[in-house]
């Protein structure tokens, strides 16, 4: 394959994945890894170190539309990256001394899980009866939104505050030590544990991958993981992609949201544990 291709390829990829990442709050890592291990031979070290450079160039992208049409919950994010960053930390340095297999296998289960709790809730366009939190109130967590295509503005109260926050500190590890968003927990995780809107909590996860990922990315840098030659296209890429899905996450309706969340999650769930049994390891 000529150098000319490689970039051709990887960037269309990468395009696709920024749109699935700033549409879903996933980081488009979950893609970018596949398509650069499996599909272009790259060595897995180095393909890591791309997909972290991609998860920030997602939530460069994505954000700050985000946040300027006020759907990110910025003091939601800002404190549950508290255990993210520390978690990312974490996990980089864990990458280098175990082996991950394990923790695919352990991913997987729980993104089966969080899945079939999602899938329950298919038809749910914003949370009801969400019970009363005292920290979130204290902390002024509670917030609303404009929903494009409701037509209206949508009020919502924040829950579990301090399990999201233990869930996050794992989502980090996790995405220290694979080298993905780890949007795949964290989603889950503020629409399951602390009862956000489906959108409320793509948005945000947004907002929080790129810090996530920034806390580890020196150490992979300083490791030579992160080469110019891949990280360049999957990043210019990525963000292209990420701009074209913010402009569909403000048009879409929760419901649908949700249900390509789901399907992703079937695909990652598959991966994962198909990686930790060593059945699609490159």
């Amino acid at each position: 394959m000529t150098a000319l291709t490689f970039f051709v390829v990887t960037l269309l990829g990468s395009v696709g994945a920024g749109i699935l990442g700033a549409l879903l709050g996933l980081g488009g890592g979950i893609i970018v890894i596949p398509l650069l291990t499996l599909g272009l031979g790259v060595n897995i070290h180095y393909a890591i170190g791309a997909s972290i450079v991609s998860v920030i160039a997602t939530s460069s992208g994505a954000a700050a539309t985000y946040v300027r049409d006020r759907i990110t919950n910025l003091r939601v994010g800002m404190f549950l990256e508290m255990g993210t960053t520390v978690g990312a930390i974490s996990g980089a340095y864990l990458a280098g001394v175990i082996s991950t297999r394990l923790l695919y296998i352990i991913f997987g289960v729980v993104l089966a899980y969080s899945g079939v709790v999602m899938f329950r809730k298919r038809k749910s366009e914003v949370p009801v009866s969400v019970p009363d939190s005292r920290l979130a109130t204290v902390l002024r967590m509670h917030s609303s939104y404009y929903d494009q295509a409701l037509g209206r503005q949508v009020p919502y109260k924040v829950a579990g505050v301090l399990p999201g926050l233990v869930l996050m500190y794992i989502a980090g590890v996790v995405s220290g030590l694979l080298g993905i968003g780890s949007g795949a927990l964290k989603v889950p995780a503020m629409d399951i544990a602390m009862h956000l809107p489906i959108k409320v909590s793509s948005a945000t996860s947004n907002f929080m991958i790129g810090v996530t990922a920034a806390a580890s990315a020196g150490i992979y840098f300083e490791r030579g993981d992160i080469q110019a030659i891949i990280a360049a296209p999957v990043a210019i890429g990525v963000l292209l992609g990420a701009m074209l899905g913010t402009k569909l996450l403000v048009r879409m309706r929760g419901t649908v949201i949700r249900q390509i969340f789901v399907l992703v999650l079937v695909v990652i769930c598959a991966e994962m544990i198909g990686r930790g049994l060593g059945v699609t390891v490159p």
